[in-house]
């Protein structure tokens, strides 16, 4: 991604522990360790088996918040495990917005790993995301970036492929020409992740590699599903993606509509991370490999 955005308040153990101690002290004396600085939330290691989750930003205090609204709900849907709290933190004079101590999983990211190597995970994703994309309640969250209409992208999308960062940008212009004509959604808005992708799949640490977990629901929200389907490009190789295909279609009856626009929705997240990932090497190499996974299945795709 570009440049990790500068912390709004300063997070380190010491500030933990004394919100722990003020809030849930039962915890406050496990060992406790930095274990992330992302983009919106640090993560910090809580023993054996927790995890302390605060936002950085306080344009990202209401990821936490969706976290909390509504993953618990989400956690009895599913048949993998999801970081769903387990304690809640309210904001104090030393730290201005909700927090959470969710479970830890331990595992290895999938972004660590390649597609091949994370073949063992394409069935149970898609049985995950068959269990997933439910209709949601009303109220559930709505965001203006993603399981809304491509066309609602078109502008993003366009000024990557033509700035000339972008490898292979003018056959990603006809699949995303092409995408952005398959018909829209119909249905009520479903349940999706809304950031599925392999750094936020946690996976056993030895092969085969199984499914361990699904984290960072911050950007959970209602809409199309074909968002989170974009995910067979983004994680899988051909065999595996072909088998995920599959596996989801058979569960769903997912339509070739709803492939195309997720060929689509691929094609948003591996410009943005090509254009976006000079300073994480995985990252960019992640968004150009989809690059390639879309443009291989384009001819099956878009005949």
């Amino acid at each position: 991604m570009a440049d990790t955005p500068r912390a709004d308040v300063r997070i380190d153990t010491d500030l933990v522990r004394e919100l722990l101690r003020e809030q849930h002290p039962d915890l406050a004396t496990l060992p406790l360790r930095p274990e992330t600085d992302g983009w919106d939330n640090a993560t910090l290691r809580l023993g054996d088996h927790l995890a302390v989750r605060l936002p950085r930003r306080r344009l990202s205090a209401d990821l936490v918040r969706h976290e909390q609204r509504w993953l618990p709900s989400i956690a009895a849907l599913v048949p993998c495990p999801v970081p769903a709290p387990v304690r809640v933190g309210r904001p104090t004079s030393s730290f201005p917005w909700a927090w959470s101590v969710v479970p830890w999983f331990e595992g290895v990211s999938a972004l660590s790993l390649d597609g091949r190597s994370r073949g063992a995970a394409a069935r149970p994703l898609a049985t995950f995301l068959a269990a997933l994309h439910t209709p949601a309640p009303a109220g559930a969250p709505e965001n203006p970036y993603r399981g809304v209409p491509l066309t609602h992208r078109d502008g993003d999308v366009r000024r990557r492929l033509d700035a000339g960062v972008v490898p292979r940008a003018r056959d990603l212009t006809q699949v995303w020409d092409a995408a952005c004509a398959a018909p829209v959604a119909d249905g009520p808005p479903r349940w999706l992740h809304g950031d599925l992708h392999p750094g936020n799949l946690v996976l056993d640490t030895a092969a085969p590699h199984e499914l361990r977990a699904v984290i960072d629901f911050g950007d959970v929200c209602a809409g199309d599903p074909a968002t989170d389907l974009a995910t067979a490009w983004l994680t899988f190789d051909r065999s595996a993606r072909d088998e995920f295909r599959s596996v989801v279609t058979e569960l769903c009856d997912t339509s070739r509509a709803t492939w195309r626009r997720a060929a689509g929705w691929a094609v948003v997240v591996a410009s943005a991370l090509v254009e976006s990932s000079d300073d994480h090497a995985a990252y960019r190499r992640l968004g150009l490999a989809a690059i390639d996974a879309v443009l291989d299945d384009a001819p099956q795709l878009f005949p």
